[in-house]
């Protein structure tokens, strides 16, 4: 299968990778001029859950291209961009997507019909990653594969299409997990990242939490407070217990078990070590977002507004 991986973040890298070790032709869209920026390989020093955490240190060579024309003939796009670009991105590919089969994969907050914008609905896929990491200052990508890989729709079954991009996945080696209820659950995923990163951005970052037991405590308090919002907008919790479970558990107990596994899960450390940069834009626009959208519907998340002025937009852009 062609694949194309639109941008070089550390989302498309990792699957891109395992695409092309499993057979496929990957390239990658990048902007104009940044092909020569970027050289002709990527580094990678990761671990392969896939493989049991098996260690890969290795210079992948890869393909670019700065343009994209409808008769391109991939098979596949794979869409993984931060939330907040995702209806630009969309807006790009909508006249450029031809016959392929496009992957939303990432985090959603907005309507995800309203987000894709002119995209055929009817060719695309939604899926989330699970694996995370970085790209160091010397150029080497740094993070952890899980060999699971989460999957839904909003409402209908699977079509031939969704059903192609999940045969991807698992002849790659992935695990593939559905969510019948995908736009609740995307939106559960949000929140709760921004109970943490309310934190994680007055402290200094998401990874100077991993230590911090009274603020592990204040993240899980503040996505707490986050779930009559999620209510608000429609989500059924009773159909996402596992996933509210760390916020709605006594801190007395999610606490020491989240600390221990930040402490003893490569997984876990890896997760929280990819957002170390204080002035990483995606926190930020992840708790601006929710807070607009708990002011809109009137719903008091106290710990989050008493964190604005850690992500307030002004002075900071």
């Amino acid at each position: 299968m062609r694949i194309l991986m639109f941008g070089r973040g550390t989302i498309a890298a990792m699957y891109g990778w395992a695409f092309a070790r499993a057979g496929h032709e990957v390239e990658f869209y990048v902007r104009p001029g940044r092909a020569a920026a970027y050289g002709d390989s990527i580094s990678f020093d990761l671990r392969d859950l896939r493989k049991r955490g098996r260690r890969v240190v290795e210079d992948w060579p890869v393909r670019y291209r700065e343009e994209l024309e409808p008769d391109h003939g991939f098979d596949l796009i794979v869409l993984s961009v931060q939330h907040y670009r995702l209806e630009e991105a969309a807006a790009f590919l909508a006249p450029r997507v031809g016959d392929a089969t496009v992957l939303v994969f990432g985090n959603i907050w907005s309507e995800p019909l309203a987000a894709i914008g002119a995209l055929p609905v009817g060719q695309v896929a939604w899926g989330f990653p699970q694996g995370g990491g970085g790209f160091g200052e010397d150029g080497v990508l740094r993070g952890m594969l899980m060999p699971l890989a989460v999957f839904g729709t909003l409402g209908e079954p699977p079509g031939e299409r969704a059903q192609a991009v999940r045969r991807v996945f698992r002849d790659a080696g992935f695990r593939v997990r559905e969510r019948p209820d995908f736009r609740g659950w995307l939106w559960v995923h949000f929140a709760s990242d921004a109970g943490l990163h309310s934190q994680g951005v007055r402290v200094g970052s998401l990874s100077l939490l991993a230590g911090a037991r009274h603020d592990l405590r204040e993240g899980l308090l503040a996505g707490r407070e986050l779930l009559p919002l999620l209510e608000a907008r429609g989500v059924d919790l009773r159909r996402h217990r596992g996933a509210v479970l760390p916020f709605r558990a006594p801190t007395w107990l999610t606490v020491p078990v989240l600390s221990w596994l930040l402490t003893h899960s490569a997984a876990a450390r890896t997760s929280f070590a990819a957002h170390s940069d204080p002035d990483a834009r995606e926190p930020r626009e992840v708790c601006r977002d929710t807070l607009t959208e708990a002011r809109r519907l009137g719903v008091r998340v106290p710990r989050l507004e008493a964190a604005e002025r850690y992500f307030a937009l002004e002075g900071r852009e």
